[in-house]
């Protein structure tokens, strides 16, 4: 599905993220799934401190992630999308200050472009990726913003390993969340984001760079709970993805939920 945003809906979409908004302990946001109508991720986590005093902790994931075909139908389960598997580390050094580093491994299947989007000759694409983090956040009244910073390195390999079209990507992402804590017995929240995403890639196929710029947009928004005083937390999201510019910009729906066993420290 293309649609042609103008600049008063990307503003109101801003606005209404700025009003709402996220926790130290953030959600498994949706990676992009390439061009649908719309898309399903789930992730089961577990994260733990690796400290006594609560500084230093491990977030450890699988995902997966189902899509529509791209234009015929807009069921979010149709197609087998992605496998994900990430571990990452947090430290806390300051109150309001915090960094992490990543390992990913991610399978990601290929389909045709046109109907009836059979899956592509190779079927699927294997991702490495390691990444930083730098999160800056502050409280205004109730809420808390954060604002991010994500390097990522992507090495991209076909089903047998062997190099494929793209050789590998630096890309960076500058992101900014809000939250707002809501009441109940559940200490539920209310929290949104905004992603800005900007690539460069060093081709294969024929042995070139592309060009560095602007590659995407993501906004999200997620409600958390913590059901029946259980040690997991809860998030169910929307994410809203918008690929390219103008007249080339693809919208893709999801629907986002993620469950994180809170382990403590004994």
């Amino acid at each position: 599905m293309k649609v042609k945003y103008s600049t008063i809906h990307i503003s109101s979409v801003a606005i209404l993220l700025l009003l709402y908004a996220t926790h130290a302990s953030a959600q498994i946001s949706p990676p992009g799934l390439g061009k649908a109508n719309t898309a399903f991720w789930l992730a089961l986590g577990l994260r733990q401190p690796l400290d006594t005093a609560g500084k230093i902790t491990s977030l450890t994931y699988v995902g997966i992630g189902r899509t529509s075909n791209p234009t015929r139908d807009a069921d979010p389960f149709h197609n087998q999308a992605i496998l994900v598997l990430n571990q990452e580390f947090y430290h806390q050094y300051r109150k309001n200050r915090e960094f992490s580093y990543a390992l990913s491994y991610r399978r990601q299947n290929s389909y045709e472009e046109a109907y009836p989007y059979h899956s592509a000759d190779p079927a699927f694409e294997q991702e490495f990726r390691l990444y930083g983090r730098y999160a800056m956040s502050t409280a205004i009244g109730r809420l808390k913003w954060k604002n991010t910073l994500r390097q990522e390195f992507r090495k991209f390999f076909m089903p047998d390993f062997k190099t494929g079209e793209e050789n590998y990507q630096f890309r960076t992402r500058i992101k900014s969340q809000l939250s707002m804590p809501l009441s109940g017995a559940n200490h539920p929240k209310l929290s949104g984001s905004a992603e800005l995403l900007f690539s460069i890639s060093k081709e294969h196929e024929p042995q070139q760079w592309t060009r560095f710029g602007y590659r995407e947009t993501r906004f999200t928004v997620y409600y958390t709970t913590h059901p029946m005083h259980l040690p997991f937390t809860l998030d169910i999201g929307y994410m809203n993805d918008l690929l390219g510019t103008g007249h080339n910009l693809t919208d893709v729906h999801y629907l986002a939920i993620d469950i994180i066993w809170e382990r403590k420290k004994h």
